[in-house]
């Protein structure tokens, strides 16, 4: 039989339930991303289910950009079938976002309990994103020869709109990053950098630094500029700056369907690393 629910909005006051929901319990999926998941508290499109007045699990899907639902947090305590759980927020969360205009909603995978808990729901297994590593040099792919009219140089904050505007351009939706997120990204960033021609914006990347190396987080190419080597410079020159920073090891995420990318980054010597995801999604209107 089939547990009940009350399901209502996260509140900020539900920070320490949700927070011992993410860190003591073991159904946790939490969405790669550069905001955490309690940082979503206090937006529309979050939820917990409880149980005899007792926080049980939560859900987080709030749209970014607009249309595109991720399911950044989903955790629930082993005390309740995580399969009730699920299905209970999830049908709130899907009757929820059928009032936007084309949502969709998504998910990176990462646990086969969660995958089996999308399956069931009706989610789709639209694609896999794979993981390459290299080791940075500053001497990489020395000598071989760039197009010119472009400049390299590090991205500053009155970038962001511009670098916005390559984003969207180079993306579709389900992979564009907003404003606000973009924003976030470059706070944390260890190696940011912008390739411009005659001041204006054409390519963008995005590394972040952690304890074991460094992660090339995004790397973004104006559609009017690709296959010219922008893409190929700005990822060179961050390689190089990674190695005067003596980084050991650096990743990259990127579509195993996507052939462009997956040669450029195996013609600057990276190489699979055997870990991936899986990504799902779910039309809503």
């Amino acid at each position: 039989m089939e547990l009940v629910f009350t399901i209502r909005p996260a509140l900020i006051s539900d920070r320490h339930h949700i927070s011992s929901l993410i860190y003591f319990e073991p159904y946790v999926h939490r969405h790669l991303d550069w905001r955490m998941p309690l940082d979503w508290l206090g937006s529309y499109y979050y939820w917990v289910a409880e149980r005899n007045g007792r926080v049980v699990a939560a859900l987080s899907c709030t749209p970014d950009p607009a249309s595109i639902a991720w399911v950044r947090l989903f955790a629930c305590s082993s005390d309740v079938p995580v399969e009730d759980a699920w299905r209970s927020l999830w049908e709130t969360a899907r009757a929820e976002l059928s009032n936007l205009p084309g949502a969709l909603a998504a998910a990176i995978v990462l646990q086969d309990w969660f995958s089996a808990l999308l399956t069931s729901s009706g989610f789709i297994h639209a694609q896999d994103i794979i993981v390459l590593d290299t080791t940075p040099s500053a001497e990489a792919e020395e000598g071989k020869p760039l197009s010119a009219g472009f400049s390299i140089r590090p991205m500053l904050p009155s970038d962001l709109r511009a670098v916005a505007e390559v984003d969207w351009a180079a993306f579709v939706p389900l992979w564009q990053n907003s404003l606000p997120t973009l924003e976030r990204a470059l706070g944390v960033a260890g190696i940011s950098t912008l390739a411009e021609t005659e001041g204006r914006a054409i390519a963008y990347q995005i590394t972040t630094l952690h304890s074991s190396g460094g992660h090339l987080a995004r790397l973004a190419v104006h559609p009017d500029r690709q296959r010219r080597k922008v893409g190929y410079a700005l990822v060179r020159d961050m390689l190089a700056r990674a190695a005067a920073q003596d980084l050991t090891r650096v990743t990259v995420n990127t579509q195993s369907d996507n052939h462009a990318s997956l040669a450029l980054y195996r013609q600057l010597g990276f190489h699979q690393s055997g870990e991936g995801y899986a990504v799902f999604t779910f039309p809503i209107s």
